[in-house]
């Protein structure tokens, strides 16, 4: 049974369009929940495992509660395509409001603002935002903003390999973008050699060959998709 969430379609940057079918308050509440668990369950071991160092035991498992409640959700979206191991479970992804992958500074404010989305109690405020916006989006969403999709949605998210955006030198057709963006994204299921003879194919564009060439290509495809 398909949730009753609408299918948005929205243009990225580059002019691709991606279909996507934003998450309801109750699957988002059953990927916070599974998430809550596993954070829990980790500090009750933290808990086990410092309580015979006493007053400092308690000191750092306080630290380590702060870090396990606001950072644990930002590690994973960020390092995991947008993904904590709740939302991998239920098929969930975050992303920013245009398509581009979620970033550091997205994640931290979306959630840091959780502190707001749980006013007064009972997180009434992010669920009263969640049923009066028309994606879903509660009040962390919309000052980062970040939308939660479903994956079956056929969101186009590629995941590309870590390079620094390299800005064009001229101009390119949608068709030649989409083509180095796909290049980029299935070079890191290839060997080394052959990604540097692919490259090399676009060494008029990237002025270089052999590894300098396809770290150029990489840092065109990092620019093309956002430039983070």
């Amino acid at each position: 049974m398909q949730p009753i969430d609408t299918v948005r379609t929205i243009e990225t940057p580059e002019g691709v369009e991606l279909h996507l079918r934003p998450a309801g308050p109750v699957v988002r509440l059953w990927a916070f929940f599974v998430d809550q668990v596993i954070v829990w369950m980790a500090l009750m071991f933290a808990a086990a495992g410092l309580a015979m160092l006493g007053p400092l035991g308690m000191g750092l498992w306080l630290i380590f509660f702060f870090l396990a409640q606001w950072l644990y959700p930002v590690f994973f979206e960020v390092m995991g395509a947008g993904r904590t191991p709740g939302k991998r479970w239920l098929h969930l992804r975050v992303i920013m409001a245009d398509g581009r992958p979620i970033g550091w500074g997205p994640s931290l404010i979306r959630n840091l603002l959780r502190v707001v989305d749980g006013l007064p109690g009972a997180y009434t405020v992010g669920l009263v935002s969640l049923l009066l916006t028309r994606n879903f989006q509660r009040i962390g969403d919309l000052a980062a903003g970040t939308l939660v999709v479903h994956e079956e949605a056929n969101a186009f998210v590629p995941m590309l390999p870590a390079a620094e955006p390299v800005p064009l030198t001229q101009s390119l057709t949608l068709e030649e973008q989409s083509a180095i963006l796909s290049f980029a994204e299935r070079s890191q299921r290839l060997t080394a050699a052959r990604s540097e003879e692919l490259a090399n194919v676009l060494s008029p564009l990237s002025g270089a060959r052999g590894a300098e060439g396809l770290g150029q290509v990489l840092g065109i495809a990092r620019f093309l998709w956002g430039g983070r």
